[in-house]
């Protein structure tokens, strides 16, 4: 039984001998020396130049602006990911070989890569015609009219691949470079080694769909192990742009002044008695900037502030590209003010074209292609491209054989998944202009030359931004972690200017 506060006597203190007391302490100094171990585990090293790692850890995970490695080509991503898979034998990459082989039997040669055997059907060409555009003389299907104006700025990358062909786990390799949940992304990442230009807005920003979430939800923009500082931040293209950021009731800046320091110095006596908890000092730092953030992001997202020129050129008010256009021109007005990457996502799946790849193609394509166009052209004259990386692409790509509906309607047949080859795009930031990178074999079912891994990829990106992809690591159990991980990974040299 516990005695009582009555009962309880206070040890004497005892005359010590010199191997007493460092027999009393050894125990304390191991608990010191856990203690900090476990502290790099929270908090991480990063391996970046300049404060946070001359002591060997990082500071307290924050959004302030931190040196790269080397000296960057670019300071900011615009991310314009395409899920659902687009298909590169109908955008980018057109084979004379599906045309003459088109009905031909096929599915017995790759049996083993086709998702849905079910419904496999036989070599498809594809419905639409392709022209060359720009000096480079680079192909682009009738589908993208808009974006084939664009060709002399971006770097084609008909050669990438990549490991599963399934949406899930190519969805986490895309964004997090290993096919497990509970990874950080890539704009984490980025945000982790480089921080942000803008300390009233979040240095990571991603605008969804107003009409739904991707495939794997909000895990596409997660910080998995890196401190929650660094996920992505959802803000609306539409209405209010942050829910519950503006105050209930108007108050003089006086009074909200009084008040935030209060409750600073509040924050700041909780967080001095706990210390080493990432989650609480991601919250209290959170709330410190949706104070800040009541002025900038409305402004940020207002784009009434634009021309009526500008609002048209993007596709603003039209029926089709409003919503995609408005997102575009948003993510451009972050990245003036020093937002460091910005991700946007198209509604649900709309390239993942199964069927009715005739109708459903031209849809995905009429939404983004103006936007895109009008985003790469204004960035451009505002001389913003040069410092700013815009890369575009899905998960994975589509097979040469046709896939049919269950009733064999082959006016309505579509394309099923394809992890053998891919095509995605760079432009600005330090990237060649009007190159096109790799080939694909004659009928576009696997990249042959000049491959690109999605390590390659993300090692790209990081690079442009002065990181080295082995240099930007996290310290968890013992382990430097990385975007690509242990996987080789190298620049692609070839597409850089």
């Amino acid at each position: 039984m516990i005695p009582d506060r009555s009962q309880r006597t206070m040890a004497m203190p005892q005359e010590m001998s010199r191997r007493g007391f460092f027999e009393s302490t050894a125990g304390g100094i191991g608990t010191a020396a856990l203690a900090g171990l476990l502290s790099q585990d929270l908090y991480g090293t990063n391996g970046l130049l300049g404060a946070e790692a001359a002591g060997g850890a990082a500071a307290f995970p924050d959004q302030r602006p931190r040196r790269s490695h080397y000296e960057p080509k670019a300071k900011a991503v615009i991310h314009l990911f395409m899920n659902g898979g687009p298909s590169q034998m109908d955008l980018f990459d057109p084979k004379e070989e599906l045309t003459r082989n088109h009905g031909k039997s096929y599915f017995d040669k790759i049996a083993g890569e086709v998702e849905n055997p079910g419904a496999a059907g036989a070599l498809m060409r594809s419905p639409f015609r392709f022209r060359r555009h720009g000096d480079v003389g680079m192909d682009v299907s009738e589908l993208l009219p808009h974006l084939a104006t664009q060709v002399d700025r971006i770097s084609l990358v008909r050669s990438m691949y990549t490991t599963n062909l399934t949406h899930e786990p190519a969805l986490f390799i895309a964004h997090c470079g290993r096919m497990s949940p509970g990874l950080p992304s890539l704009g984490s990442w980025v945000t982790y080694g480089l921080g942000s230009e803008n300390q009233n807005l979040p240095a990571y920003i991603v605008l969804d769909d107003p009409e739904g979430l991707p495939v794997n939800g909000v895990q596409n923009w997660q910080s998995g192990f890196l401190p929650p500082v660094y996920q992505g931040t959802r803000f609306r293209s539409t209405g209010k742009p942050v829910l519950n950021l503006d105050r209930e009731y108007e108050e003089s800046e006086s009074v909200v002044k009084l008040e935030r320091d209060l409750i600073g110095r509040l924050d700041r006596i909780h967080r001095r008695r706990r210390t080493g908890q990432p989650q609480l000092d991601a919250r209290l730092a959170s709330y410190e900037l949706a104070a800040r953030m009541q002025l900038a992001a409305s402004d940020a997202l207002d784009i009434t502030a634009e021309t009526a020129g500008t609002q048209k050129r993007y596709g603003v008010g039209a029926k089709g590209t409003d919503s995609y256009g408005r997102r575009c021109l948003i993510a451009r007005r972050l990245i003036e003010r020093g937002v460091r990457f910005v991700q946007l996502f198209i509604n649900f799946q709309i390239w993942d074209t199964h069927t009715n790849i005739g109708t459903g193609l031209p849809a995905a394509c009429r939404k983004t292609d103006q936007p895109i166009a009008a985003l790469l052209e204004d960035l451009d004259e505002r001389g913003l491209l040069d410092s700013t990386l815009v890369a575009w692409g899905g998960e994975f790509g589509r097979l040469p054989i046709a896939q049919l509906p269950g009733d064999k309607n082959v006016l309505k047949a579509g394309r099923d998944h394809n992890q053998n080859a891919m095509v995605t795009w760079l432009a600005g930031g330090g990237i060649k202009r009007g190159h096109v990178h790799g080939t694909t074999d004659e009928i576009g079912l696997k990249a042959a030359d000049q491959k690109v891994t999605v390590h390659d990829w993300h090692a790209t990106i990081l690079d442009q931004l002065g990181m080295h992809h082995e240099e930007l690591y996290y310290s968890r159990n013992g382990l430097k972690e990385r975007l690509t991980s242990v996987f080789p990974a190298r620049v692609i040299q070839e597409i850089l200017a």
